[in-house]
């Protein structure tokens, strides 16, 4: 199963009461292991889970803690970018190179990479050092 197939299949167990919205993400990680995710609304919305989060939580659970790969699927017009809290959270766990595939349910793709979703990233380099 391709990564996108992945992405594709859970999607349809998205948890979209309020916005009808699925989306569905598949990440692979260093191990080459597939995780997914799809995202999970609450009454509460700002409360709801990312597909995206969803595949990386599972990733650490899984016991890894770096991505090479990453495909999100939507039912959209054209492909649905992360949003911003999931480009930095792609950034922790990517390299600036890892490519990203965003799909449609329709065919549309677009590639891209980490580093194109989110030029400047914040990265640990940034902080203080602890003495």
């Amino acid at each position: 199963m391709s990564l996108l197939d992945a992405a594709r299949a859970v999607r349809e167990m998205a948890y979209v009461p309020y916005s009808r919205f699925k989306v569905g993400a598949a990440i692979r990680g260093a191990s080459g292991a597939v995780y997914r995710g799809c995202n999970v609304e609450n009454v509460a919305y700002p409360e709801g889970t990312c597909a995206e989060a969803g595949a990386i939580a599972a990733m650490v659970a899984g016991g890894e803690t770096e991505l090479i790969e990453v495909a999100v699927i939507a039912d959209s017009p054209s492909p649905v970018p992360p949003c911003g809290g999931c480009r930095q959270k792609l950034a922790e766990f990517g390299r600036h190179d890892t490519p990203v595939l965003l799909a449609t349910t329709e065919g549309a793709t677009l590639a891209t990479t980490v580093g194109e979703l989110l030029p400047g990233r914040f990265d640990a380099g940034h902080m203080a050092k602890a003495e």
